[in-house]
């Protein structure tokens, strides 16, 4: 596969996508762009798109979608974008798909990152933060050394909100409802790579690295 490599990563909430993000920025030396962090720093840079986006957010709304198009773009005229990049959380509809199409952006590839519901759900409402340092714990996969105590600083742990199953339940209603619909969208194009997520992390960045590669 030819330089830049432009990817997307779809996926639900939970599945990994932020870590085979990385993985696959420090494979290819590229940035990973992700919505939210661009809209806070947009904010931060007081942009015309920052300013429109706060404006919005201070009154508890959902950023439209030429909001997040306009700081996309400003986003990938950066000169760290010439080699390519990975989007992750863009496009989560249909309209913001096709409004990247409008913007002339070619992608090499879609990966789709696959993961059961009720894993996801175990996943994430297994997960514990610490409120005082930050740090953070699964009950499973990385458990504090004491139960329910941080390890770092000894304050009690405690679950986020969003990793409240009732919580994380309704986000993937929305995901299959608004986002999984991207799928076929990018198969009809051609670019759609699907990988199962395992349950080693490693074995998951194995397959996403083979999806790339196998670009070809």
């Amino acid at each position: 596969m030819g330089e830049p490599v432009k990817l997307v990563l779809l996926g639900p909430p939970g599945a990994g996508k932020g870590t085979q993000a990385a993985n696959l920025c420090e494979r290819y030396g590229i940035p990973a762009i992700s919505t939210g962090n661009m809209i806070r720093a947009a904010i931060a840079a007081g942009t015309p798109m920052g300013l429109a986006a706060k404006a919005v957010i201070d009154r508890g709304g959902l950023v439209a979608d030429d909001v997040v198009v306009g700081i996309v773009k400003e986003r990938l005229a950066q000169p760290d974008c010439e080699a390519g990049f990975v989007l992750d959380g863009f496009p989560r509809t249909i309209p913001q798909a096709e409004a990247l199409e409008a913007l002339g952006v070619e992608l090499d590839a879609v990966v789709e990152l696959e993961l059961a519901d009720e894993t996801i759900i175990q996943r994430m409402s297994g997960r514990r933060v610490c409120p005082d340092c930050g740090a953070s714990y699964h009950l499973t996969y990385q458990p504090p050394k004491a139960e329910g105590v941080c390890d770092e600083c000894g304050a009690a742990l405690s679950c986020r909100a969003d990793d409240m199953p009732e919580t994380v339940a309704e986000r993937l209603r929305v995901y299959h409802s608004q986002t999984a619909p991207l799928s076929a969208f990018y198969r009809e194009r051609g670019l759609l790579r699907t990988v199962q997520g395992q349950e080693q992390v490693a074995d998951t960045t194995a397959l996403m690295m083979k999806a790339v590669e196998d670009l070809a």
